[in-house]
């Protein structure tokens, strides 16, 4: 029996010698520095810093949060990066496995001519392990944090996908919002204008009107059904690109309608303002940027212990015969043990090349990592920027309308006593719908600029 324990024991110490001589010469990994300012204009201190809220609470109106729902069940592209996921994770266990053994049952025959013309054979059993690499200088080990690294990268990616999603969906639904706003009042501008193409025919018919009215008055008329169709083509090109994000048609009853002012503000939740840059950690194509990082570094490992010899084992443990019948019988049970190590002595500077081309990777993902920060640095301070002026804009323009829409019911009243031109009243009413227009854009560009500002501090998910 103690015989018997002997290969056991033998194994089990190369497994430990294996497992505990391993060293890495991974370098140290020191986050670099944020080339940005640490804190954004008008920012209060970290610890007033609020969290965002997630998605499901940014948005308040249920009809969008449901459409937002349907997208991130079925939408394609988000499919796609949660394979991709799956797939990287399956690498990284790949490479994990590679630290290990691979234990084999094996069974093998062999019959050779003798000298004298007779024919040996020799049959074996057992367990076999091939070329198992000892990891004593971290090879395998840095090419598994490697993978570890990518794959938390990719889940930081798919989590970016999902960010960028529920930022179009919810911009899409929006932008068919001022769709259906505008035209609403393309089709309340174009009435009005064929009505008074009619009267001003009618009163150039009679010689009430001159031609130049009338000519005015079509020219007005064809300019609304023109932008009427445009504004139709345009929604129509929204609902598409809404479809193709949610991924199927989207149910009429969650389709948006021409809002209200009191819906209109309370669409979505206000972000919290005063946040500072380190915030920005939280995106997730900044926490991508770093994994990225991190592999590369642990690359550089794989690539300094190439440079080592790499021992590797190759074990038996099983039985022998010279006949098939004699296998497993007593005194037929044995080990092979063949240790085997190779140290690179001349391969035409193979391993410097892989050493060097591993360290430009990383400072090529030094180079990502800084420029991720500062892409998303100025997304926030543009977001900033213009949730700061467009509210003061909505305002301007507001007024712009009232004074317009003023302006029209003036030039009526002259016109309707004989004090000025039906060219005066067309004007008012060109200039009253190019306002109501610009007001629609605006209010749009800050529900949009909302969105922005949210998805540029790492909130989507």
């Amino acid at each position: 029996m103690a015989a018997r324990q002997r290969p056991l024991g033998l194994l089990a110490a190369s497994l430990s010698l294996g497992l505990l001589s391993a060293c890495s010469l991974t370098p140290e990994y020191e986050r670099p520095a944020a080339p940005v300012p640490t804190t954004f204009a008008g920012s209060v201190s970290e610890a007033a810093v609020p969290v965002l809220p997630a998605w499901s609470d940014f948005v308040a109106d249920d009809r969008l949060r449901q459409v937002v729902t349907l997208a991130l069940q079925n939408n394609r592209d988000l499919r796609v990066a949660m394979a991709n996921v799956e797939q990287v994770r399956a690498q990284y266990r790949i490479q994990r496995a590679n630290q290990a053994p691979t234990v084999n049952l094996g069974v093998t025959g062999n019959r050779q001519a003798s000298e004298g013309g007779d024919i040996t054979s020799t049959y074996t059993a057992g367990l076999l392990v091939s070329a198992w690499e000892i990891d004593f200088f971290g090879r395998l080990g840095s090419l598994k944090e490697a993978a570890l690294a990518q794959y938390l990268a990719s889940e930081e990616s798919a989590r970016a996908a999902q960010t960028s999603l529920v930022a179009s969906v919810i911009s899409t639904w929006l932008s068919l919002q001022a769709d259906e706003e505008l035209l609403s009042f393309t089709q309340q501008t174009q009435a009005t204008r064929e009505d008074s193409l009619r009267l001003t025919r009618l009163r150039f018919d009679n010689g009430a009107a001159s031609a130049l009215d009338l000519r005015q008055a079509e020219s007005l008329a064809a300019s609304a059904r023109a932008t009427l169709a445009q504004q139709q083509r345009q929604r129509s090109q929204d609902l598409n690109a809404l479809a193709l994000l949610v991924g199927q048609a989207v149910p009429a009853s969650l389709l948006p309608s021409v809002p209200k002012e009191v819906d209109r503000s309370s669409l979505l939740r206000d972000v919290p303002e005063g946040l500072p840059s380190d915030l920005l950690e939280r995106r997730p194509d900044i926490r991508q940027a770093e994994q990225q990082l991190l592999a590369a570094n642990a690359n550089i490992g794989a690539a300094r212990a190439a440079f080592f010899p790499r021992i590797s084992l190759t074990t038996s443990l099983g039985s022998a015969s010279t006949e098939l019948s004699g296998l497993f019988k007593d005194g037929s049970w044995g080990f092979t043990l063949a240790p085997q190590a190779l140290l690179p002595i001349f391969d035409l500077g193979r391993n410097q090349a892989a050493l060097d081309a591993s360290k430009a990777s990383r400072e090529s993902a030094v180079a990502q990592y800084e420029k991720a920060i500062q892409v998303a640095f100025r997304e926030v301070s543009d977001a900033l920027a213009g949730r700061a002026t467009l509210g003061e804009q909505i305002q301007a323009q507001q007024s712009l309308v009232q004074s317009e829409s003023e302006r029209l019911r003036l030039a009526e009243l002259r016109y309707r006593n004989g004090v000025a031109s039906f060219l005066e009243v067309l004007d008012a009413q060109r200039s009253l719908f190019a306002a109501q227009q610009a007001l629609t854009q605006t209010r749009l560009a800050r529900q949009l600029n909302q969105v922005a500002l949210y998805k540029a501090l790492g909130g989507g998910y």
